[in-house]
């Protein structure tokens, strides 16, 4: 059942959902947490920065981090994170912030991701606010709870 999203306003950086899952580390796979996105079937399998004290079943607010290979600008097509369920491995919305410092860009795509870019060809400069981009996630996207 899809639950509707809550309609205050947050940080544009922030990225809310129900934590439905805190899964314990095993001897092949690191501990997780799997985030479900309001208005949507999206279950992200995210590896967990410092402490998580939302109860399962419940909402969550906080920063999602990536890192993207090369990121493509792109003129059509719709914001989504692939696959639906699992850890994110493409990604594809329009740009929220750059942040020079960090070579960082931070691109809604139903869930509000900070990407640091790896491709050292390319710089956070290089992208504008607005601007709809796609892109592929290496392995190890973290989610850090934002203070309550």
């Amino acid at each position: 059942m899809l639950h509707p999203a809550p309609t205050d306003r947050i940080d544009p950086g922030l990225t809310r959902g129900t934590l439905e899952a805190v899964v314990d580390q095993t001897a092949t796979k690191p501990a997780y947490i799997e985030l479900g996105l309001y208005n949507s079937d999206y279950r992200l399998h995210l590896l967990p920065v410092g402490e998580i004290t939302a109860t399962v079943g419940k909402r969550i607010l906080g920063v999602i981090k990536a890192e993207a290979k090369r990121v493509d600008v792109v003129r059509s097509g719709g914001k989504y994170v692939e696959p639906v369920i699992g850890r994110p491995r493409r990604v594809q919305g329009r740009v929220v912030e750059t942040d020079n410092a960090r070579n960082t860009i931070t691109v809604d795509a139903n869930a509000v991701i900070a990407c640091r870019l790896t491709d050292h060809r390319q710089r956070a400069s290089d992208f504008e606010p607005g601007q709809f981009v796609s892109f592929d996630v290496l392995n190890g996207a973290t989610f850090e709870q934002a203070p309550s």
